[in-house]
C-alpha cells in the first residue's frame, strides 16, 4: 500500500536534506550513523536527481534563489518541503516495482505537482526495519522560481507566481494523496484508500470495480 507523508523544514542548511538522503541515519534519532573512524556511511543503494537547479548543487541553487528573491531569510520561514511516497513491500515481487521505476515515477510526480520549484528526488530500496518498501523522497525549495499554471490544489493567485512560496494546505494534501492513488492504479501497484483511511490492500481491478 503506497502512502504519502509530508514534513516542512525550517532548516536553512539545504545540504542537510541531501546528506540524509545519501548517508545512513539512525531512524529513531535521525542522527548520522558513523563508522569506526567517525566518518559518514554512504547508503548502499539509491537513485538521486535534481530538478530546476541549472546544473548546480541543490543546496547552492536554493540559496542563490532565496537571495535573489529575498525569501527564506528568517528563522521562522519554512525553507523546504519533504514529501515521501512509500510503496507496498510486495510491489517488488508481485508487480515488478524496481528502484529505477520508482525513481522515474517520483520524478514525474514532482514535475507535475511541484513545477517551478528546485527539487531533489531520491529513491531508497528499503524502509524502516528492512521492511522492503521502496520509497521516494521529494524535497523542494519552498520558493517558486518561475510562474506555473494554476493546478487543482491551488486557491490563491500567489500559488502560481514566481518568487512566491509553496503552501501545503489540507486541500493540497488531499489532492496529492488522490494523485498517488491514481498513479498506483495506473501502474498496477497495490494501494489503499488514502482519503478514507481504508487499511485494505486492493488491486487496480478491485478499485475500479468498487
Amino acid at each position: 500500500m503506497a502512502t504519502l507523508k509530508h514534513l516542512g523544514s525550517k532548516n536553512a542548511d539545504y545540504g542537510a536534506a541531501e546528506q540524509y538522503l545519501l548517508f545512513e541515519h539512525d531512524e529513531f534519532t535521525m542522527k548520522p550513523v558513523l563508522d569506526e573512524n567517525g566518518r559518514l556511511i554512504p547508503r548502499e543503494d539509491y537513485r538521486l536527481s535534481t530538478l530546476n537547479c541549472g546544473g548546480e548543487d541543490f543546496a547552492v541553487a536554493c540559496m542563490r534563489s532565496n537571495l535573489r528573491y529575498e525569501k527564506n531569510q528568517r528563522r521562522e520561514d519554512v525553507k523546504s518541503h519533504h514529501y515521501i511516497i512509500s510503496f507496498d513491500p510486495r510491489d517488488g515481487p508481485d508487480n515488478g516495482l524496481t528502484v529505477d521505476r520508482a525513481q522515474a515515477l517520483g520524478e514525474q510526480f514532482c514535475k507535475e505537482h511541484f513545477p517551478g520549484h528546485q527539487a531533489l528526488v531520491c529513491t531508497h530500496p528499503d524502509g524502516h526495519n528492512h521492511s522492503g518498501n521502496i520509497h521516494v523522497h521529494i524535497v523542494i525549495n519552498s520558493l517558486r522560481i518561475y510562474e506555473v499554471p494554476l493546478l487543482p490544489y491551488m486557491d490563491r493567485p500567489a500559488d502560481t507566481r514566481e518568487g512566491c512560496k509553496h503552501r501545503c494546505t489540507n486541500a493540497a494534501m488531499e489532492y496529492f494523496k488522490s494523485e498517488v492513488m491514481e498513479m498506483c492504479h495506473r501502474e498496477g501497484l497495490y494501494q489503499i484508500d488514502l482519503l478514507n483511511g481504508s487499511k485494505e490492500r486492493i488491486t487496480e481491478r478491485e478499485y475500479w470495480a468498487a
